[in-house]
């Protein structure tokens, strides 16, 4: 939780990710996800870069222990890897069999969670594990819901 007298210095969250098939990894988070694509650039040969829209982000910081409680109850177990993406859908479940459709791998369907979102995991271009979830409750009914808070209130 902030406190009055904290600085906010960070404005945005990028997260950077090297696709060896560009076009293919542009074409699923763009055209499939819906990402809009903010801007792109390129200095000339084969170099691109697009930047996509990805709404309101966020950094997830989970201990060993909660993310195999993560693995456990969204794929069953398997394992991610360190670094995972989680996107916010509408529809979890149209958009897992969209992303399937469009050539994802399907590591599980979606699952109701203890957290209460509805979240499948993919494997998905550039290589990238991916969680698409979709709220059932609002952030304030969760907040009533065991175990949920922030540090400081636990």
């Amino acid at each position: 939780m902030s406190t009055p007298e904290q600085v906010r210095r960070v404005h945005q969250l990028r997260v950077v990710v090297e696709a060896a098939d560009y076009d293919e990894a542009v074409r699923f988070y763009r055209d499939v996800l819906g990402m809009p694509e903010a801007m792109a650039f390129a200095e000339g040969g084969d170099d691109r870069v697009a930047i996509l829209e990805a709404g309101r982000a966020t950094l997830e910081i989970a201990n060993p222990t909660h993310k195999r409680v993560i693995d456990e109850v969204e794929a069953g177990g398997r394992p991610s890897p360190r670094i995972r993406l989680a996107f916010e859908v509408d529809d979890s479940a149209a958009a897992t069999d969209a992303a399937v459709e469009a050539g994802a791998g399907l590591v599980a369907a979606p699952v109701l969670t203890p957290w209460l979102s509805l979240n499948s995991r993919l494997d998905a271009p550039a290589d990238l594990q991916i969680t698409l979830f979709q709220e059932t409750v609002s952030g304030e009914e969760r907040s009533w819901t065991a175990g949920f808070g922030t540090d400081d209130t636990r």
